[in-house]
């Protein structure tokens, strides 16, 4: 095998002999069979927890396997331990048995540069990627792949594994990028080339749009399921933004808090009402999003392409009509109606709920069904 130098060409190396398979639908039942492992737990080390695209599923990386969990009812559904080490990253493409792997600094056969495309259908791997540098994050959708380096991404095609972009990023050693998943829309979003700025990319619609979310470095973005919103916070970890990815239009802002704080996970639901925000204050804050979404056919704005449209309001009163009685607004201070004159603290959107979880702990957020929150944490 063969290696080429990141500045000159891709660094896609597929196996010439594996053929890749098809990427299945969202909608096909789990390959998974239970493995029944009597390993002592004591001796194994979480590496990583990252949830499947609809957030009905997450995959835990250890320093021995990896492992598969249903959120509702909880139950772990599937573990696989490959006899090589562990696995810092497992990417999983909804409930089907592809997953997308890379192996710890331990692993003897799948090095931290090297991401292997994993059938556990056919317990083999269909395809694999090496770099000349450690790979940060992979993402994975139907139709694409992507590979997060530490100053670069790689976008490939699921079909053939052929790289159809290449994206120059700001140093990214949290590996930050995130994608939709509607099959109508295909839309990325990573940091720029400029501290604070976040690119996105409308493939489908080859339109990129660079948004200036915030003055200090990007420290977590999402995107919801149809990649029409972002939300972003900074390394300061004080201000949550969510903007309308195809005009760069800020749409909201609430406040975390007021002292710094390093943010773990921002999830949106799928209903675009709530955003919930994880950070390493021992504390998960729920908002409500002041954000509706209406359909192609309402006379409010229009986005440019064909689908919903985003309306928002400046204006606190305004945007108070908009919310649902049933609902709860996030809180604000009294001295709201002075914005412009006190400082800018004064109008903060606050959180309307919060919880608080071990603080030397790492959790991860995302919003179950029927409006539930679901946490998972680092410890286990």
């Amino acid at each position: 095998m063969t290696s080429t130098t990141l500045s000159t060409s891709p660094p896609l190396l597929p196996r010439p002999s594996i053929e890749p398979t098809q990427p299945p639908v969202s909608n096909d039942p789990p390959s998974f069979t239970p493995i029944h492992d009597a390993s002592d737990i004591n001796q194994i080390e979480l590496l990583s927890v990252s949830w499947n695209q609809d957030y009905g599923c997450f995959a835990a990386g250890t320093s021995q396997d990896f492992r598969i969990y249903n959120c509702q009812p909880f139950k772990e559904t599937f573990r696989r331990n490959l006899k090589t080490g562990g696995f810092k990253i497992v990417e999983m493409l909804f409930r089907c048995n592809i997953l997308a792997l890379v192996g710890g600094e331990s692993n003897s056969h799948y090095p931290p540069n090297k991401v292997i495309i994993w059938d556990d259908h056919q317990s083999r791997c269909i395809g694999e990627f090496a770099f000349r540098s450690e790979v940060r994050a992979v993402k994975l959708r139907r139709d694409r792949i992507v590979v997060v380096l530490e100053h670069k991404i790689y976008v490939y095609s699921f079909m053939d594994l052929k790289l159809l972009h290449q994206i120059e990023t700001l140093a990214n050693p949290r590996g930050l990028c995130c994608l939709s998943h509607h099959s109508n829309t295909s839309v990325l979003a990573c940091p720029g080339l400029y501290r604070g700025l976040i690119r996105v990319e409308h493939f489908g619609l080859n339109i990129m749009k660079l948004i200036n979310a915030h003055d200090s470095h990007i420290a977590c973005l999402t995107l919801t399921l149809d990649g029409l919103l972002l939300a972003t916070a900074s390394t300061k970890g004080t201000l949550i933004r969510i903007f309308n990815t195809m005009d760069g239009t800020r749409l909201q802002e609430v406040r975390r808090g007021v002292d710094r704080a390093d943010i773990y996970s921002i999830a949106l639901s799928p209903n675009f009402q709530w955003l919930a925000v994880s950070s390493d204050k021992g504390t998960v804050h729920i908002f409500h999003l002041r954000v509706r979404v209406f359909g192609g056919h309402s006379s409010s704005q229009q986005s440019s392409v064909q689908g919903p449209a985003l309306l928002h309001q400046n204006s606190s009163t305004s945007l108070d009509a908009l919310i649902p009685p049933s609902t709860g607004a996030n809180p604000s201070s009294s001295l709201s109606f002075m914005r412009g004159v006190l400082p800018k603290y004064f109008s903060s959107e606050w959180s309307f709920a919060r919880f608080h979880l071990p603080e030397d702990t790492q959790f991860i957020a995302a919003f179950g069904s029927q409006n539930t929150v679901v946490v998972v944490g680092m410890n286990g």
